[in-house]
């Protein structure tokens, strides 16, 4: 927040740039950077632009919308306009090696979806209309941004599907292929200056990756004030490896 907060009066120009970098994440930690971003771009009457790097993906793309104007590499990775659950069933594992698994709950769905019990289709059931309500969420928020600029079918756009930037050009997701410095030169001069807000933060995954502007993979890491122990800065280096992967990245 700090670092939004700076980047909006730093500057007399009427203009943010904000780079973006982000394979996804919490859809509830993309909604209140966005919030914050467009508070103070009516605060302080300045106009967003956004500029995707690598990939902007599902929390991603979620953060872009804050712009009134998004820009990308022709290779960059955009949309993914979705909502993911995963995880593991380790109920034969441990079932193999002999050990109980011992719940005692108040109230019957209090252990839903627990790794180490069977999976029951009722409680998949149950995760799928969540994600239904935060799909249509997401949904909602692109169509209130994005408008009359979409051009293709909502069930291609919303379908989880994700594009170059030059194709997301075509779409709609975005308003075309630039750079922050070619964008911003072209808007206030060839002198103008760019003065980055660094973000912060720490520890093992931002040693691996440290992705330029909002990565949602490190969100925790960047809001808490408490070192995460070795074990759970791996387990989360694994997760934002894996979340990188899924676009090839």
């Amino acid at each position: 927040a700090g670092a939004i907060e700076k980047a909006f009066t730093a500057s007399k120009l009427s203009s943010v740039a904000i780079l973006i970098n982000s394979p996804g994440g919490s859809p509830v930690q993309s909604h209140l950077i966005f919030n914050r971003i467009r508070q103070l771009a009516r605060e302080r009457d300045k106009r967003v632009y956004v500029f995707c790097e690598d990939v902007a993906a599902s929390g991603g793309y979620f953060l872009a919308l804050a712009g009134d104007e998004i820009y990308a590499d022709p290779s960059s990775i955009v949309g993914s306009i979705g909502v993911i659950s995963a995880g593991f069933g380790f109920d034969r594992a441990i079932e193999k090696l002999g050990i109980d698994r011992r719940v005692y709950t108040s109230g019957g769905t209090k252990s839903i979806l627990d790794p180490f019990k069977p999976e029951k289709a009722s409680d998949v059931e149950r995760l799928k209309v969540l994600q239904r309500d935060v799909h249509e969420s997401f949904i909602g928020l692109v169509k209130e941004r994005r408008g009359g600029r979409l051009t293709a079918p909502d069930d291609d756009l919303f379908s989880g599907a994700f594009w170059s930037g030059r194709k997301a050009v075509q779409l709609g997701l975005i308003d075309g292929i630039s750079d922050v410095r070619t964008k911003m030169r072209e808007l206030h001069g060839e002198d103008v200056r760019l003065r980055v807000m660094p973000i912060g933060g720490g520890g093992l995954l931002s040693r691996l990756r440290r992705p330029a502007g909002f990565s949602l993979g490190s969100a925790a890491e960047l809001t808490s004030g408490l070192s995460a122990s070795l074990p759970g800065d791996v387990i989360s280096a694994i997760e934002t490896r894996a979340l990188w992967s899924r676009f090839g990245l």
